[in-house]
């Protein structure tokens, strides 16, 4: 008799067909034990897998980030940049010494920067003697430590680019051995290894451990012993109150610096101050010029007149140009058309003064500049150690504005690579469209090096027809062309393709005149740049930048208006004048030689530094 208590099995839950002859096999549940040790069992042959895995990524990242290197320059200097492990930053100078810092980097990261020799082609000037071309060597470093900030961040992408190759090739290597030793071993030979090395796994695992415990404790013993020598050294009071404050320097170094160091500092912070105030001496003036123009607009609008023009500029008033379309209230956007008129802000010859790369970030702020036009000779002299020039200035550009430069004769294809890696568009002779401004330029065919005229490729004549039968036969249609030399205008604005020319190189500037079918336009220097004045320090002369409203709509220039920064730190913002209109000549057939006043010629003298 059964048990009430026991259950009767359900015929259902019987399985159908003969009984196999064993145990009866046992029901587990979801997650029965067998299940669970599949799982479990797959779990323990990827673990070490992708331990494994982590351990090749995290060595080949060390690998990668300890070994990385880079080759850039510091002030007229070629210098190579190394990671160490050491917490800092050590400028090493050779027989003169080093300067230490503190690293910011995290987990112990530091970099050394081994100082190179200044490039031949920084020194080797005909006709210049050695202290001439020391004190040129004095500039680059003040206009260095001006605006460091380019040259640490290129530093930074560069070692960190570098890091990142190595990486990669350390891990390929480290996947290609492990893939290859395992095909070489075959699967018998590699099951027989793991046989052997299993009872000893813990003994491998604690001594590697201990290996690399030890190793880390001598390195950081090596390194506090570093760190306490340094830190008994003072460190140099020159340095007190800016970025390099704490820095400790060795060797004989340390006396030039406490000798004469605190010159230079002096020099800098008076830079800083000079250019600091600028930047706000325009702000207040650009803030006073807005008031001036809606007090202006409130007022009724009184009959057409003449507008004063700023002093010291030329004559252009006598230009036909001039002349039939004097200067008058600019008329606003919507008398002309539809569409808001696009603004550019225009520099040119900035020779390397990184100081006024802050006053240019503040006139395209303050005036919403959709594009920066640049006329060239944007650095001193071409060398590779001037990267940090135009990478300074392409960040001076505020986001989501355009950089466009016509490189100059003080420039070249070295400096002009760098600037398109950094941000700019360079123009390469063909027309391209920003904005919906259609610009043409090409770079400068001469090449000058300080005071040594090195080549010319192409006559500016012949770069001037060029360009004017580009402009022709593009369909669309050239509105504007950036050039660095105004001598090309005869020939480019010949044919009436050319609308608008707009140059620098004559460190004067030149107002908006016709010559020829177009409307040339000279910018003065925006470095404040004079002749046989360095461009380093407080400006030497008056720094001009100019504003240009273009209308979309009418594809022509509207106004000009022009910002000058003077010598004593002070700012003009001008009013806007009106972009004149092209004239047509009544006798087309008239003497060349009878050009308007003001036309430059290939016999044009040109000022030994522009």
């Amino acid at each position: 008799m059964s048990d009430p208590s026991t259950p009767t099995p359900d015929p259902a839950d019987r399985p159908s067909g003969p009984r196999q002859p064993g145990p009866a096999p046992s029901v587990p549940g979801p997650a029965g034990p067998a299940r669970r040790g599949a799982s479990g069992g797959r779990a323990r042959r990827w673990l070490p897998r992708i331990v494994l895995g982590l351990v090749a990524v995290l060595v080949a990242l060390g690998f990668g980030v300890t070994t990385a290197s880079a080759d850039l320059s510091l002030g007229p200097h070629e210098a190579r940049y190394e990671v160490t492990t050491d917490s800092t930053i050590t400028i090493d100078l050779g027989p003169l010494g080093t300067l230490r810092i503190d690293s910011p980097l995290p987990l112990g990261l530091g970099t050394r920067v081994v100082v190179e020799e200044i490039p031949a082609d920084v020194d080797a000037l005909q006709g210049v003697d050695t202290l001439q071309a020391l004190t040129g060597d004095l500039n680059a470093y003040l206009q260095f430590f001006t605006g460091p900030q380019a040259t640490v961040e290129d530093a930074a992408r560069a070692l960190a680019a570098d890091a990142g190759r190595r990486s990669l090739v350390a891990l390929a290597v480290l996947l290609a051995v492990w893939f290859g030793g395992r095909a070489l071993l075959g699967a018998a030979r590699r099951h027989e290894l793991g046989a052997r090395i299993a009872p000893h796994r813990r003994q491998i695992v604690g001594g590697a451990t201990a290996v690399v415990l030890v190793g880390a404790l001598l390195t950081s013993s090596d390194e506090d012993r570093s760190r306490a020598e340094e830190d008994a050294q003072a460190a140099s009071a020159v340095f007190d109150g800016t970025p390099l404050e704490g820095a400790r320097i060795t060797g004989r170094l340390g006396g030039i610096v406490d000798t004469y160091g605190g010159l230079v500092v002096r020099a800098l912070r008076e830079n800083d101050e000079f250019y600091q105030e600028a930047d706000d001496a325009l702000v207040a003036a650009w803030a006073d010029w807005e008031d001036r123009e809606a007090a202006a607009a409130a007022r009724p609008s009184p009959s057409a007149g003449p507008s004063a023009r700023p002093s010291g500029s030329p004559d252009a008033s006598r230009s036909p140009a001039a002349s039939a379309s004097p200067a008058s209230p600019t008329p606003s956007p919507s008398q002309d058309a539809d569409a808001e008129p696009v603004t550019l802000l225009v520099v040119s010859d900035l020779h390397c003064n990184v100081g006024m790369a802050p006053l240019i970030t503040s006139m395209a702020e303050l005036s919403g500049a959709q594009i920066v036009l640049d006329a060239g000779d944007t650095t001193m002299n071409g060398t590779s150690v001037e990267q940090y020039c135009v990478s300074t200035f392409a960040r001076a550009i505020p986001d989501g504005v355009d950089l466009i430069t016509a490189p100059g004769n003080h420039d070249s294809a070295e400096t002009t690579a760098q600037y398109a890696r950094a941000g700019a568009t360079v123009l390469d002779g063909a027309v391209i469209e920003a904005r919906g401004l259609r610009i043409l330029g090409d770079h400068d065919p001469k090449a000058t090096r300080l005071i040594v005229e090195q080549t010319q490729d192409e006559s500016y004549a012949e770069v001037g027809a060029r360009l004017s039968q580009v402009a022709c036969d593009d369909g669309a249609g050239v509105d504007l062309v950036l050039f660095h030399n105004p001598r090309s205008a005869p020939a480019m604005l010949a044919d009436g393709c050319v609308p608008a020319l707009v140059s620098g190189h004559m460190h004067t500037r030149t107002d908006p005149e016709q010559v020829g079918e177009g409307i040339r336009y000279i910018s003065s220097s925006t470095a404040g740049a004079q002749e046989n004045e360095p461009r380093i320090g407080p400006l030497k002369g008056t720094a001009e930048m100019t504003l240009l409203r273009w209308d979309p709509d009418a594809r022509r220039i509207l106004d000009w208006q022009l910002v000058e920064i003077g010598t004593d730190a002070s700012a003009t913002v001008h009013d806007r004048e009106r972009w004149p209109v092209v004239v047509p000549d009544p006798d087309p057939e008239a003497d060349e030689d009878e050009a308007p006043a003001g036309t430059p010629t290939q016999d044009v003298t040109e000022p030994p530094g522009g």
